[in-house]
């Protein structure tokens, strides 16, 4: 029930936040594209990822599919909240995250210590909740992932 009540809100949010408050541009490329990527790069880690959850490029979201990749998190809600905590110990700070963050101790109490584990985990990893991922898609994971302690 807390799952779907936080889904809701999330897809309520979404149009809004993209509008208003992401800046960047789109990236202008689809999920085959994505496919014809070198093998263990960024871009077929992403197409990867897309198509095994079934989701679709979300424009102007592209990032947030990537961190997924980087820091291999699931989908699950609690996962979704845990991978914010992580974005958090990063050094990312939006209002956004802090209204995630903030249901995650509100609707998983019981979950505290792996957002706390996940926030620490950030804390850890060298800031990269910033870069412009786009250009990095070429790129093999496991690089990026050493590269910044991911």
């Amino acid at each position: 029930m807390k799952d779907q009540l936080i889904e809701k809100l999330y897809e309520c949010t979404k149009k809004p936040y993209q509008k208003y408050f992401k800046k960047n541009e789109p990236w202008n490329i689809d999920k085959n594209e994505l496919m014809n990527y070198p093998e263990e790069s960024l871009g077929l880690g992403l197409g990867n990822f897309l198509n095994k959850y079934h989701f679709d490029i979300q424009e102007k979201l592209e990032d947030h599919d990537i961190i997924h990749v980087l820091t291999n998190t699931g989908i699950s809600v609690y996962e979704e909240i845990g991978m914010q905590y992580y974005l958090f110990g990063n050094g990312k700070r939006s209002l956004y995250l802090f209204m995630v963050t903030l249901s995650g101790i509100i609707f998983y109490p019981k979950k505290i210590k792996y957002f706390i584990q996940q926030y620490k985990k950030g804390k850890q990893a060298l800031p990269f909740h910033y870069l412009d991922f786009s250009k990095m898609l070429s790129l093999p994971v496991q690089t990026i992932q050493q590269t910044f302690k991911i």
